[in-house]
């Protein structure tokens, strides 16, 4: 059997990683969006997210990618992915308008033995209302990152997928198609697979609110988070890629809509959901850790401190900024000066009257009282502390990453503030 035809429909991030991932792997694929002007902006090599490595991949195997506006193209496909991106509100809610138009609009496109894989993230129970033959529906769990979505897309981790029947053998075209990125394919019922998905994320969230309170605790009593975490990391019953690093609550979106999910869920069905509810409030209480350390160090003393904002997305790596640390900061700053630089999201996403576009990260800290790494770009690593300490007019950095060496910036005269780890006090100059 020759290699099955691929198609994506909806060319944002999911769509976009997933089907140059694809073509990567050897197959033909239909990368169809309604949009034309984006359409024509990915033929013409201007790919409209941000991802290490995916504009190289894309120009590699370019003779293997179809990128069109027109619905026809789609049915050439043996197995049509629905990857259209879920936006959610601020309430953690799905709108799954979007995912329920591009079905319609695709399956009247479908081959006669063609099959539809539902990929973006949709509540449980969902798929199987899909009007279609249940041994030609398929809900795939999607495993991106942002950042680091060309590694997820081209080397998962294994296949989650929901099926009619799991008992059964899979269609010869999934199965090649699967196949060819030899990984464990987990076959489950529609439901199992759909909140699949969220027990991932919860375990994600559990993992991350552990190590938020306990470096909260180690900045208290002397410890230092950093040195614990490699001897969890040991710990077969935790391991080696445990998400143990404090960062300020969860964001991006995702994580959130998953927990949301569940107490709406649970709620429906009578189960206690109490902890859901605690992952909630520590992410909301660790979010605003750089106020606090601000509003502590520099602005009781200096409530007019000018302020250099470093990084505006929600993480390194990407473009969006749901969610965002960075701007639910900026927002309880209204009356601050801000100097702000993130190497991809304009200035004007911060939506704040008192701000100065900066050209660099150094620039970022010019003359300013305070600054504050709120996004972990790897580039910031490589500003040295003493030039920041000749660039800043106050002493104050406020870097919960730890994206500067703590010793390094007592050398240079900085007072180091970050996530896990006690800080000698300070006082504004």
């Amino acid at each position: 059997m020759s290699n099955p035809v691929i198609g994506y429909v909806g060319l944002t991030h999911l769509g976009l990683v997933s089907a140059i991932g694809a073509a990567s792997k050897g197959f033909q694929v239909v990368g169809f969006d309604a949009d034309l002007g984006r359409v024509d902006a990915i033929r013409g090599g201007r790919l409209p997210i941000v991802e290490p490595q995916l504009d190289d991949l894309a120009r590699e195997h370019a003779p293997r990618l179809n990128w069109s506006a027109d619905a026809t193209a789609l049915g050439t496909c043996d197995i049509l992915y629905v990857s259209t991106d879920v936006p959610t509100d601020d309430a953690g809610r799905s709108d799954l308008d979007g995912i329920g138009r591009s079905i319609e609009s695709v399956l009247p496109r479908l081959g006669p033995n063609a099959l539809l894989v539902v990929l973006c993230q949709v509540p449980p129970g969902y798929t199987r209302t899909i009007k279609l033959a249940a041994n030609r529906l398929y809900y795939q769990v999607e495993t991106l990152i942002f950042g680091r979505a060309v590694e997820r897309a081209t080397k998962p981790e294994r296949f989650i997928l929901g099926c009619a029947t799991p008992e059964q053998p899979l269609p010869s075209a999934l199965a090649t198609f699967l196949g060819a990125y030899s990984c464990p394919i987990l076959p489950m019922r529609y439901e199992s697979a759909e909140l699949c998905k969220i027990a991932i994320n919860c375990c994600l969230v559990a993992s991350v609110t552990v190590a938020n309170t306990l470096a909260e605790l180690s900045e208290e009593i002397g410890a230092d988070w950093a040195e614990i975490a490699p001897a969890l990391r040991l710990d077969r019953r935790i391991g080696l890629h445990s998400y143990l690093a404090p960062g300020l609550g969860i964001s991006g979106g995702n994580l959130e809509r998953d927990l949301a999910t569940v107490l709406r869920l649970s709620e429906q069905v009578g189960s206690d959901s109490s902890l859901i509810t605690a992952f909630l409030h520590n992410s909301e209480y660790r979010r605003d850790w750089p106020l606090r350390t601000l509003q502590r160090h520099v602005l009781a003393k200096k409530p007019d401190a000018m302020l250099g904002i470093l990084g505006l997305s929600y993480k390194e790596n990407t473009h969006s900024t749901k969610n965002s640390p960075a701007l639910a900061l900026i927002a309880q700053l209204p009356s601050s000066r801000l100097r702000i630089f993130d190497p991809v999201v304009p200035v004007s996403a911060a939506a704040h009257a008192h701000t100065t576009a900066a050209v660099s990260a150094l620039d970022a800290a010019k003359s300013v009282d305070a600054l504050l790494v709120m996004t972990p770009w790897p580039a910031f690593r490589e500003v040295a502390p003493r030039a920041l300490a000749e660039t800043m007019h106050g002493k104050v950095v406020i870097d919960p990453y730890r994206m500067f060496d703590s010793a390094e910036m007592s050398e240079a005269g900085l007072i180091h503030f970050a996530l896990g780890r006690a800080a000698e006090s300070v006082s504004c100059r």
